[in-house]
């Protein structure tokens, strides 16, 4: 399995901001980011050919969820296999229309 990350972090702004990208070429698994800070506001979005899927989660929403839309607009709340926050990150979820093995990932995250 390859994975390839890449992130950065915005040290000099008043508040946290982090963004990067992520893809594997193994099986797709949960996998975890590090920021270095807990996330009020996570968007991951899959920019795959045809594909094109979108998840945010918000401060005080649960565990697991997330707001899924979809490359023709339409928006679901997902309950489980979304996006959970951490102290010093997030989790994605194995949700699969978001976290497909060789599909590129873009995400951001702030504080």
């Amino acid at each position: 399995m390859a994975v390839t990350s890449t992130q950065s972090k915005n040290p000099a702004s008043i508040c946290n901001m982090a963004h990067g990208a992520y893809i594997t070429t193994g099986t797709a698994a949960a996998f975890k980011i590090t920021t270095g800070f807990l996330p009020r506001y996570v968007c991951v979005v899959n920019v795959a050919a045809g594909g094109d899927v979108m998840m945010e989660w918000y401060e005080g929403m649960a565990a697991g969820s997330g707001i899924k839309t979809a490359i023709d607009g339409t928006r679901s709340l997902i309950t489980s296999l979304g996006i959970t926050v951490a102290a010093d990150g997030f989790t994605v979820g194995l949700d699969t229309d978001l976290n497909v093995t060789s599909e590129q990932l873009y995400w951001r995250a702030y504080a």
